[in-house]
């Protein structure tokens, strides 16, 4: 979460895609700060219970712990607050894991990473997913972060907007209209009363213009520009029929054919991790905090408190973090082929082959 960009789930232009083999990096913001901060991964393991779905076979008496690299699609903050909760409090050591988390940010290609086995694992939204398979990317998702995407509309308060139907019979509206989402909210409402205009990335031009709307993350724009003094409401694209999983764990089919229980040992500490950072967001924070210092200590807090519902809603709470369904992926695709962005829908089974 930051103040300067929001979360893209797919880079500007699609079409550009059918030029590369594989997906370019999910979002596209400023560049993220170095290093990887790492800490002991052997530190006493946290308060977080045990992992809902196996049970982990403990690692050999006196067996190295295997190196995994994490790219992540944007800098270190909250949405990634579990990743870092499962390496402070020792979840991945408790797995033999020993964890590298790659920040990631503008032009950084996760899914190219993980296809190509740079890196072991990565992050990436399920539209991306799809569409970076369709391009014959074989990355498989593991475990979504966010059930509920945060991918939102926001408008002033004073104008009065019951949705996000309201808010495009009038005004401005800054939004990339490339993307999936704006491309299914054109087709849905159609943008034919609103002037759309490029999104710049800041909440500026937001705070000094009250009839201007523009495309946030709820768990960003929105606290920047209360944070200046406006009155921002905002409206979630998933709440009109729209919501791709977010912040998914992928990794490449032929490492889940090698070694399939180093990938189930991953997502087991992953799921350990969120339910950690979940508890008690602060030692994840703390480390964070460090790594992407363009965030005061009150945003982290106030971002982990707004995305908590989005990450662990009802079926979160039946059936367990990181859930996935085939319905979900179904839909999502099927959407996806009537927005012109995949040509047809790809077999949901094969590619659910790894996850739960």
């Amino acid at each position: 979460m930051h103040s300067h960009d929001s979360r893209r789930l797919f880079l500007q232009g699609l079409a550009s895609l059918a030029a590369v083999p594989l997906l370019a990096p999910a979002c596209s913001r400023s560049q993220p700060p170095e290093g990887d901060g790492r800490a002991s991964a052997a530190s006493a393991p946290g308060s977080a219970s045990a992992p809902a779905q196996g049970t982990p076979a403990a690692p050999a008496q006196g067996a190295p712990a295997a190196k995994v690299k994490l790219a992540l699609n944007w800098v270190p903050e909250p949405e990634f607050g579990g990743f870092y909760a499962a390496r402070e409090s020792g979840a991945f050591a408790k797995e033999g894991l020993d964890v590298e988390i790659l920040g990631g940010g503008a032009g950084v290609p996760v899914v190219q990473m993980v296809a190509g086995g740079q890196v072991d694992f990565g992050t990436a939204g399920a539209d991306e997913v799809l569409t970076a398979r369709a391009r014959g990317a074989d990355v498989l998702p593991l475990f979504a972060v966010f059930q509920t995407s945060p991918q939102a509309i926001m408008t002033h308060a004073s104008r009065g907007a019951k949705g996000i139907a309201d808010v495009l019979k009038s005004g401005t509206l800054a939004i990339e209209p490339g993307l999936p989402y704006a491309a299914y909210l054109k087709k849905k409402y159609g943008f034919d009363k609103v002037k759309v205009v490029p999104y710049d990335g800041g909440v500026a031009r937001f705070v000094a213009d009250k009839e201007l709307s523009q495309q946030c993350f709820i768990t960003a724009e929105p606290i920047a520009a209360r944070r200046k003094g406006s009155d921002p409401a905002t409206f979630l694209v998933a709440d009109e029929g729209f919501n791709p999983y977010v912040v998914v764990v992928i990794t490449r089919a032929a490492l889940w054919k090698e070694n399939p229980e180093r990938v189930r040992a991953f997502i087991r500490a992953t799921r350990e991790g969120w339910r950690a950072y979940l508890q008690d967001p602060s030692p994840a924070n703390a480390v964070m905090a460090k790594l992407n210092t363009s965030m005061d200590a009150e945003t982290f807090v106030a971002a982990a408190e707004a995305q908590r519902p989005l990450i662990e809603t009802a079926e979160v709470k039946e059936k367990g973090l990181g859930v996935m369904t085939r319905e979900r992926w179904e839909t999502l695709a099927k959407q996806l082929v009537d927005l012109g962005v995949l040509e047809k829908v790809p077999p949901i089974d094969e590619l659910l082959v790894a996850a739960g």
